[in-house]
């Protein structure tokens, strides 16, 4: 379900903005994903990266933090016409969020294998039973975005083992 390219949207940019934000969780010690939301123009309305380890917080997902963000500065709790950008493919608690949001498009880097749900182990962007469905754009920076999140488990098993 890819749709043609905004013309003022660069996912590259965007998916950059969302590994700086990735980079600032792995320097907490937490999972480094990050996530970037963005108006019609591109604009980034708010970013996020995981925190649940920091804030106790098992919902402080990067794409939760930023659709927190962009409802408050919006002050609406509809995001329509946004393109959500995050590192890797969401779980099923923040598609929920997304969908919920009415966010437009969906833009990740690596899929998720073990808890995916915009297409690895579940497709919500799609699921007609449900009320919203987002476009969902996968691949972008893929190889960074996965290396990045491979090499911080690697790490902890190193350290684990010590």
């Amino acid at each position: 379900m890819i749709e043609t390219l905004p013309m003022s949207m660069d996912y590259d940019r965007l998916m950059e903005e969302a590994l700086s934000e990735a980079e600032k969780a792995l320097e907490k010690g937490e999972v480094p994903i990050g996530a970037v939301l963005a108006g019609p123009d591109g604009e980034i309305l708010a970013r996020g990266y995981n925190q649940p380890i920091s804030l106790n917080d098992p919902t402080a997902h990067a794409e939760i933090i930023a659709l927190r963000g962009a409802g408050a500065l919006c002050r609406n709790y509809r995001l329509t016409d946004t393109t959500l950008v995050v590192t890797i493919e969401p779980c099923t608690m923040c598609m929920g969020a997304a969908i919920n949001a009415r966010v437009a498009r969906l833009v990740f880097g690596a899929f998720d294998a073990k808890a995916g749900a915009a297409g690895s182990i579940y497709n919500l962007a799609e699921d007609a039973r449900l009320n919203h469905r987002i476009e969902v754009i996968s691949g972008i920076r893929e190889t960074e975005c996965r290396e990045m999140l491979q090499a911080f488990f690697r790490s902890r098993r190193v350290e684990n083992r010590q």
